[in-house]
């Protein structure tokens, strides 16, 4: 457990569709306390299967689980290293277009028609305003994420490059997967609904459009597949006996949530 105090308090200039959650800075981690359910045991979760991931480790970043003490309440959630450098910004999506273009990037891309379409204006977008010539790539791979574990909050203020001193730019570690594994149980998805019924019926998409095999599939043609795991369920259930902060009905849950997106989406996984 950690004590987090007001002084270390961030505030994001943005905010998140799926809640704002307390987020703190102390000795180089990142704090966030959960706010709907358990947003930081689906970090910790998925961080720790991408390891698991043919990605070099530097292309995410890793979470885990943490009890946060802040004034009279102990909340669950986690921390990360803080992976910028000296002199480095982070630069979202929406910030990045917004300041060139001085309207929403968001509004733009979805204004657009075909959902193919607002992919390719999305991606080449991003190419003109950074130089990032292979920002399909890692949209691929983040996409091939969110479809995987359900992430429903990947809007362009969680996007974003890493603007250097230098004035170049360059690729930001995914992040920010804390709304995937039906973690709002607060408004959406409460303990003991069905969460098959859930997976096949609800949950949605965010990013170009709301159904995550369309976004899938739509980004593997555009850009190819560019990511496949080497886990299974016992993997799996090990990595999740990790968080024991949180309750064995929440865990056993992500782990049925888990394993039935890896039964769906087999050919990702070795």
């Amino acid at each position: 457990m950690i004590e987090l105090f007001d002084s270390e308090i961030h505030i994001n200039d943005w905010g998140s569709s799926k809640g704002d959650q307390l987020k703190w800075y102390s000795g180089e981690y990142w704090y966030k306390a959960d706010s709907l359910g358990y947003e930081g045991l689906s970090e910790y979760v998925i961080s720790h299967i991408l390891s698991a991931s043919d990605l070099n480790s530097s292309e995410y970043v890793l979470y885990d689980v943490e009890q946060i003490k802040y004034k009279s309440r102990v909340i669950n959630g986690c921390k990360s290293r803080n992976f910028l450098k000296e002199g480095e910004a982070l630069i979202t999506l929406e910030r990045l277009y917004r300041n060139a273009y001085g309207r929403s990037f968001y509004t733009d891309i979805w204004s657009i028609e075909d959902h193919e379409d607002r992919l390719k204006y999305l991606v080449d977008k991003t190419v003109a305003l950074t130089g990032l010539s292979d920002f399909g790539i890692y949209m691929s791979k983040i996409l091939t994420v969110d479809t995987i574990f359900l992430n429903e909050d990947r809007h362009l203020h969680n996007i974003a490059v890493i603007k250097e001193p230098e004035a170049g730019y360059r690729l930001c570690p995914i992040f920010d997967c804390g709304a995937g594994l039906l973690s709002d149980t607060e408004r959406e998805y409460p303990l003991g609904v069905d969460i098959y019924e859930a997976m096949r019926n609800d949950v949605r998409a965010k990013t170009f459009t709301e159904d995550f095999l369309e976004q899938l599939e739509t980004v593997e043609r555009l850009y190819g597949s560019h990511i496949t795991f080497k886990v299974d369920r016992k993997q799996v259930e090990e990595i999740i006996t990790g968080a024991s902060i949180y309750n064995e009905i929440i865990r056993d849950r992500v782990a049925d949530i888990v394993c039935s997106r890896i039964s769906k989406l087999g050919c990702l996984f070795k």
